[in-house]
């Protein structure tokens, strides 16, 4: 199961708070969890995380935004972090942008939902579930049934990639407090 579908919608904050009772009741909560997460410019969609539990690597295969994607994880200390961006740069890497977001985390019906606000991006409704490679249309399938049950349209790819590359280019002003 190294499939992970996802879909997701950017919402307002006041829908945003909505949702965080939706599912303070009607789900179970995972955590609530501070992260750093840097995306360095390498080929593949490789980033390291540090959040309230652990730091880890991760690469997603694909492309950004896409629906179902291979992703491989690896968890460390949580005070290891600056050492694996120590060690990206040194075999060449460089950081291409950096994301702050609070996250809450839910179990709903058999799917993670989470509930994130990125400084300087905005606020996200993600659902998510692994999946296998020959389930993981079926998962899709389910995930926009959920999403259509709260009300919620998906936002299309080509929003999230226009916001994605305004971030890309001004995430230093965006993230100032």
């Amino acid at each position: 199961m190294a499939i992970e579908v996802e879909i997701r919608s950017f919402v307002s904050q006041e829908k945003f708070n909505e949702l965080l009772d939706f599912f303070g009741t009607q789900g179970k909560k995972v955590s609530e969890d501070s992260q750093e997460t840097h995306y360095f410019d390498s080929k593949e969609d490789l980033r390291i995380q540090k959040n309230n539990f652990y730091s880890k690597i991760w690469m997603k295969k694909g492309q950004l935004h896409d629906d179902q994607r291979e992703e491989i994880e690896l968890k460390v200390e949580k005070n290891d972090f600056e050492k694996l961006g120590t060690i990206f740069e040194a075999a060449g890497l460089n950081v291409q942008i950096k994301w702050f977001r609070t996250r809450h985390t839910f179990e709903w019906e058999g799917i993670t939902v989470m509930l994130d606000h990125t400084r300087g991006y905005g606020h996200i409704l993600e659902l998510e579930k692994m999946s296998d490679e020959a389930q993981k249309d079926e998962t899709l399938a389910l995930l926009k049934s959920k999403m259509e049950s709260l009300g919620i349209a998906q936002t299309p790819k080509e929003v999230f990639s226009e916001k994605y590359n305004h971030y890309k280019i001004n995430w230093r002003e965006l993230v100032k407090e």
